[in-house]
């Protein structure tokens, strides 16, 4: 064998033994560990915690120290947080690479949940925008619990009046989601045509609506148990995947807002206007390439097409928080609530989550 040969199979090898040990080093669970023991003479509250990856059975609601707002933070007494696939992502580590952020082995930090609206009880001395008694809404690390600290300048905006503290908890994550899906990177306009696919779900429910409030003609995608929701969204039609594939019909969309990921963007392609665009919000699931097949597809596909296909990441903003507020106190956007669990039932939550039959939002009240 050349020497050139021996030098490119001895890379091949330490590439493949490097690449392997990364993956059994990412897919790795370390065992639960026990809860530390916390003194009753300080302030505590209840919150779900959860110490090592897996199923739902490692969320435990657990009595922890009530957090105490530095100067520029918050204190919210939770009434009540919503569940989104992203808190059974981190809750199972899964893609195994989001491992690289949350933590290898086990999750570095323990508190869960990120939606949650509620009443401001105390404040920072150098806070400015609230005071304590305002009702709020917003998204924070550690939502699931009676209390939660976050700066004034993050994700947080004023409750509308009009709306629940449940309705407001439903919205952070999966509202957000929707507006800048629309508005940013699908730069959506008036008279646009757009199909929402997964238009029943908790981004969906949300993008139907806010499209109809942007001035767009909208196509909602979603099962024959669904359609009534979704034509009283706003839809103006309704495609029943069970018996039609929105992707070989002869009608073609400006703008398609895919929440499923059940189709290639090759097969989206043909749904789309020749200067159309596809915004990937949701895909496949699986614990390696499952949520990177349609995004690589994409790019691969790219440099070939006219069409745009993005791939989509939301980025919580306190003046999108804000917006949405104002849609709701209008009327404009009102919030879909499946079911309700209470905090110590948030694991039957993140399983019933899980399942991807939810119409709207799943919603923890916090007593």
């Amino acid at each position: 064998m050349k020497l050139r040969h021996k030098v490119l199979a001895g890379i091949a090898l330490f590439t493949v033994a490097g690449l392997g040990s990364l993956a059994i080093t990412l897919s790795h669970n370390t065992i639960c560990e026990k809860a530390p023991t916390v003194s009753e003479d300080q302030p505590l509250m209840q919150a779900i915690v959860y110490r090592c990856y897996g199923p739902p059975d490692v969320l435990q609601l657990e009595k922890i120290e009530k957090p105490t707002p530095a100067e520029t933070q918050v204190l919210v007494k939770i009434r009540a947080a919503s569940v989104n696939p992203l808190d059974w992502h981190y809750m199972r580590g899964s893609p195994y690479f989001m491992r690289l952020g949350s933590g290898i082995g086990a999750p570095v930090k323990s508190r869960f949940g990120v939606d949650f609206a509620g009443t401001v009880e105390s404040v920072g001395g150098k806070v400015t925008r609230f005071k304590p008694g305002d009702a709020v809404f917003g998204g924070g690390a550690g939502a699931f619990a009676e209390y939660i600290v976050i700066d004034e300048g993050r994700a947080l905006a004023r409750k509308p009046d009009t709306v629940s503290f449940e309705q407001a908890a439903s919205v952070p994550i999966a509202g957000v989601s929707a507006l800048q899906a629309l508005r940013d990177t699908g730069r959506i306009r008036p008279g646009m045509r757009v199909l929402v696919n997964g238009a029943s779900g908790g981004v969906g429910t949300f993008a139907v609506q806010i499209a109809k409030s942007f001035g767009a003609e909208v196509t909602g995608v979603c099962s024959t148990r669904n359609i009534e929701l979704v034509r009283s969204l706003g839809a103006d039609h309704v495609v029943d995947y069970t018996r039609q594939d929105y992707t070989r019909s002869a009608q073609q969309y400006d703008l398609i807002i895919d929440n499923v990921g059940n189709h290639s963007p090759l097969a989206n392609r043909r749904a789309l206007t020749p200067n159309g665009v596809l915004v990937m919000v949701g895909g496949p699931g699986g614990n390696w390439i499952g949520p990177l097949e349609r995004p690589l597809q994409a790019l691969l596909l790219s440099p070939f097409v006219d069409q745009e296909f993005a791939l989509f990441l939301a980025e919580l903003k306190p003046q999108d928080l804000a917006l949405l507020g104002d849609l709701m106190q209008s009327g404009k956007l009102t919030p879909v609530i499946d079911s309700r669990y209470s905090l110590d039932q948030v694991a039957a939550a993140i399983r019933y989550s899980e399942q991807g039959r939810a119409r709207g939002k799943i919603v923890i009240t916090v007593d």
